[in-house]
């Protein structure tokens, strides 16, 4: 057999002179155009060891083991020798690449210092070097972009040009640490694909960190799961992802939203790492745990009735294999819906799908939910301004132009699109409840251009909204009584039913009413906070609720709770919500009714069912077609179909001629010239609810 490439052995990372041990003995092999798919929650220690193997562990850390690229052992090298290696045989591809870049140099100037760091040639042939590498990574017109700077690339421009810097001396091994996150399914589907481009021109080994499930199935041969710093299972992708034997790894996939299968939260937190208790970490959070489990950690092993390849650290394996994440974890029944929501509407309202006209409301059948959100043609611009002093006005941004949605009680409609497509100011529109620039917005049925402020201040508590970051939403000097407790003080409720409201919606929430309301947001976990400020947004029983992002920045675990509070919440006072989210998956389930925005437009919009079932739009395929699913054979069958859509999106300082989308469209790139000719003259009208002149014709 030949040796691997890369060999890690009983690699540990310790802090405080090695009294919190953040990864315990890991050990992978990496043969040569090999991926190994790295996952687990946050605090698991994933990064962590990617940045152990490169030899950049944080200030105060403490490395043993053993890391050999090729024979030569890493771990305590010299750091002239290390500095040898790094970028030349085993390179990074960063999380952040703003961070990353220095933000004061052109990006071409970096690659071409990237290029002569390990190669002496002159600076006018290392700067061709780095046009070559941003063409190669897909970057559009190189030359002209490797004059611009960090902040004038999109995140997924940047997140390119990084990996042009990773594979800039075609290194052996590249680790990628979350190469994907926070990008839109479009972005990320575009990265990964430079990713497999870039390993297949210099037959590089990757170890892939990340905590999305479906980019793991469709890029990993092998996947390692970790949780408190050890590996817990090691296995081939299709093995891993059909039949999990450690609950943990079948905990996580139960938290993945699927259609046809239920979400299952994965109960409770990770241990910190100088809190870990005796023998299983995972015990604590196991329904299969033992008292052998609670007083001997076992060792990672392999595991004959898992198939070949596999190895587990578990002492009920054969427990679990085969079994699914609802027989193991038994997620607690929702609760039956209140009989008189607060809000007035139907607790469990009858669907009814979402009107296809732009023009008007669809009018309300007597049977059907009350509307509790209309916007008709909806435009909202901002001044583009020169630098200096004088800030003169050079131009407008389109942010918003054209968006039409209906929300009715009890549903809740999900809003998607890529990064700039109008999402959130579309939100901030709503919530306003002023005059809009143009356009309507009809709340509850009344006009939010003809509401003076009293009549804002009288609907204000029936619109409430969930942030992304919930930490920068909530005030750090209040106790979470206080948080939770404004609203319903502001409307002049009485301060025993405010406590007594303050309690019931802890609680709810999943949080303990007499040990968390006298703590402070910085006391909680991040899905404790988002849970926080769910709860504030429901102290004032509001009836429509908007949810931006509101999971976005969480774990696959928590991500999981989360999404089940909401729902069971939804169904037990019977609000209205309307869901922005890059995640389709989380919208597939989540969301009754589904609109698509692009370039500030409303471009497809119906039940959301019949949207993912049948979509009309070219972009909308598009979206589906790039967001992964955790399912390894499904992804592969995916991948050789899928047709990656080219660029990003137009520039909204300026209004596009004709269809918005052409620039883009795989549709328009096959029609007759006839037809481009009408797409590029004329606007589609979104009378039927999609907003294409050809919705019936297919690209492939």
């Amino acid at each position: 057999m030949t040796s691997p490439l890369l060999s890690v052995r009983d690699l540990t990372v310790s802090f405080r002179g090695g009294a919190e041990e953040a990864v315990r003995g890991v050990s992978f092999d990496l043969a040569r155009g090999d991926v190994l798919g790295l996952v687990g929650e946050s605090g698991s220690g994933k990064s962590l060891t990617a940045l152990a193997v490169l030899g950049l562990p944080p200030g105060g850390a403490r490395v043993s083991g053993s890391v050999r690229l090729d024979g030569t052992e890493l771990v305590g090298a010299p750091s002239r020798e290390l500095d040898r290696v790094r970028g030349r045989r085993i390179a990074m591809v960063f999380q952040d690449p703003l961070s990353a870049f220095t933000p004061v140099y052109r990006i071409g100037e970096q690659l071409a210092e990237a290029v002569r760091v390990h190669t002496p040639v002159p600076k006018a042939k290392a700067a061709e070097r780095a046009v070559e590498l941003l063409d190669l990574v897909g970057i559009p017109e190189p030359r002209r972009r490797a004059e611009a700077f960090p902040h004038e690339f999109s995140g997924g421009m940047r997140q390119r040009a990084m990996i042009a810097m990773a594979i800039a001396h075609d290194p052996d091994v590249l680790l990628a640490d979350e190469p994907t996150t926070a990008l839109d399914v479009t972005v990320q589907a575009q990265v990964l694909d430079v990713l497999r481009t870039a390993r297949e021109a210099t037959g590089a080994a990757l170890l892939l960190v990340s905590h999305d499930l479906g980019v793991i199935a469709g890029t990993a041969d092998r996947v390692a799961v970790m949780y408190a710093g050890r590996l817990v299972e090691s296995a081939p992708v299709d093995a891993l992802f059909a039949r999990p034997a450690m609950p943990y790894t079948l905990g996580l996939l139960g938290a993945v939203p699927r259609p046809g299968a239920p979400l299952v939260p994965l109960p409770g937190t990770p241990p910190e790492p100088g809190a870990r208790p005796e023998g299983c970490p995972f015990a604590p959070r196991c329904p299969l745990a033992t008292d052998e489990c609670r007083r001997h950690e076992p060792e990672l092993t392999p595991f004959a009735g898992g198939g070949p390849g596999r190895a587990v650290a578990c002492w009920r394996a054969e427990d679990v294999v085969d079994r699914t994440p609802v027989e193991i974890f038994r997620p607690p029944a929702a609760p039956a819906p209140a009989a008189t929501p607060a809000s007035g509407s139907p607790a469990a309202p009858t669907a009814t799908p979402a009107t296809g006209s732009p023009a008007a409301p669809a009018a309300a059948s007597p049977s059907a939910p009350e509307a509790v959100l209309t916007v008709r043609s909806l435009t909202r611009t901002f001044p583009l301004r020169a630098p200096g002093l004088l800030r003169r006005r050079t131009g407008t941004v389109y942010a918003v132009d054209g968006v039409d949605l209906d929300l009715r009680a009890g549903r809740t409609l999900g809003l998607v699109g890529e990064s700039g497509a109008g999402k959130s100011t579309t939100l901030d529109a709503i919530l306003s409840l002023s005059a809009p620039e143009s356009g309507t917005v009809d709340v509850l049925g009344r006009r939010t251009g003809s509401l003076d402020r009293a009549g804002r201040r009288a609907l204000r508590g029936d619109v409430q909204i969930v942030f992304q970051d919930p930490m920068s939403s909530l005030d750090p000097r209040l106790p979470v009584a206080d948080l939770i407790a404004e609203g319903p003080r502001a409307q002049g409720l009485g301060a025993a039913e405010t406590d007594a409201r303050v309690r019931e919606l802890t609680g709810l929430v999943g949080l303990d009413p007499v040990r968390d309301l006298g703590r402070f947001p910085h006391e909680f976990s991040g899905g404790q906070r988002q849970r926080i400020g769910i709860a504030r947004a429901l102290a004032v029983r509001p009836r429509l609720l908007l949810l931006d992002e509101p999971v976005s920045a969480l774990d696959v675990s928590v991500r999981a709770g989360v999404l089940d509070l909401l729902g069971r919440l939804r169904d037990r006072f019977g609000f209205a919500s309307l869901l922005v989210s890059h995640d389709l998956a989380v919208v597939r389930h989540m969301a009754d009714d589904l609109a698509v925005m692009y370039l500030g437009a409303t471009v497809e919009r119906g039940p959301a069912a019949e949207v993912f079932a049948r979509p009309r739009h070219p972009y909308t395929r598009a979206l589906l077609a790039a967001a992964p699913v955790p399912d390894p054979p499904a992804e592969r069958a995916r991948a050789a179909r899928r047709v990656l859509l080219a660029g990003d999106p137009p520039s909204p300082t300026g209004r596009v001629e004709g269809c918005r989308f052409r620039s883009r469209c795989p549709l328009y790139a096959v029609l007759p010239a006839g037809d481009r000719r009408r797409c590029a003259a004329e606007a589609p009208s979104g009378a039927d609810g999609v907003a294409c002149h050809y919705p019936e014709r297919r690209e492939d």
